[in-house]
């Protein structure tokens, strides 16, 4: 409320995450509102989630930026810092071609030791990383994968066919995290986990053991959570759907508001069906 990061509350997730069974910890992504961050709070919110990680599980890092330069910069600030891996959405607002996407990435694979998660977002960035520089920057050593948020399940797929094993492909649309496992996907970066982290993490826990109805059952279970996100400007909803478990996360920074009173009931509604609240 004082727009300043809640570290109390920060630490409390963390290990809400953790303790419902969370196989990693993502921070500075669009749910954590990385771009609406000054880097001195990038810094101290990656201080603050590695040290109440405490080694548990890995933590990954978002240190995408529009420039280059910038992103170097937030990747070695995370490696000293102590993450276990960086993942580096596309530039935003900038139309960079296939050519200048490559050799940026380059440049912060160059920069780091830390493994780099590639992340697709083209509905919040405008930027695609098509199948085809996926497959050329594979062949970085440290690049090791891919988040996709596009809800493109044939690009998805593409990514997966045409690379090797050893390159993660992990859903980053929670309506497609079994579809994603289907296909040969390694796993998922799911936004609603921060509130229902559970279920999130029995589709792939059902997934490996083969109990495929339960997989499907609880991926069911899950889409009307990542559905509500419309209620809302992104990425509200999570903020509010926090606060209606027991977390007070506070507000999102301005521009973007909380829920009216009418929407908070409909989202209340949909954490009653998951047996959240």
């Amino acid at each position: 409320k004082d727009k300043q990061v809640n570290e109390k509350v920060l630490g409390e997730l963390v290990n809400y995450l953790i303790n419902n069974g969370v196989h990693g910890i993502f921070t500075l992504g669009s749910q954590g509102e990385f771009y609406a961050l000054e880097k001195q709070e990038k810094k101290r919110i990656m201080e603050i989630v590695v040290s109440e990680v405490r080694s548990r599980v890995p933590v990954y890092v978002g240190t995408g930026a529009i420039t280059t330069s910038e992103s170097i910069i937030l990747s070695k600030m995370a490696e000293e810092i102590g993450a276990s891996a960086v993942s580096v959405i596309t530039p935003y607002f900038i139309t960079p071609s296939e050519d200048e996407l490559y050799e940026h990435f380059l440049a912060i694979a160059k920069s780091t030791n830390l493994p780099i998660l590639l992340y697709n977002n083209k509905e919040r960035t405008g930027v695609n990383i098509s199948a085809n520089l996926v497959v050329r920057l594979s062949h970085v050593d440290n690049i090791v994968g891919i988040k996709d948020s596009s809800g493109d399940l044939t690009l998805t797929t593409e990514y997966i066919r045409r690379t090797t094993d050893n390159f993660s492909v992990l859903a980053g649309r929670d309506t497609l995290i079994l579809a994603t496992l289907l296909y040969g996907g390694k796993g998922a970066i799911a936004a609603t986990a921060n509130v229902a982290p559970k279920l999130a993490v029995s589709i792939y826990e059902s997934f490996i053991q083969n109990k495929f109805e339960e997989a499907k059952k609880a991926q069911m279970m899950l889409v009307p959570l990542r559905i509500a996100f419309g209620l809302g400007s992104f990425p509200v909803v999570i903020k509010d759907a926090l606060k209606l478990i027991g977390f007070d996360a506070g507000p999102c920074r301005c521009p973007v508001k909380s829920l009216d009173d009418k929407r908070k009931e409909e989202l209340k509604e949909v954490l009653k069906s998951m047996n959240l609240c």
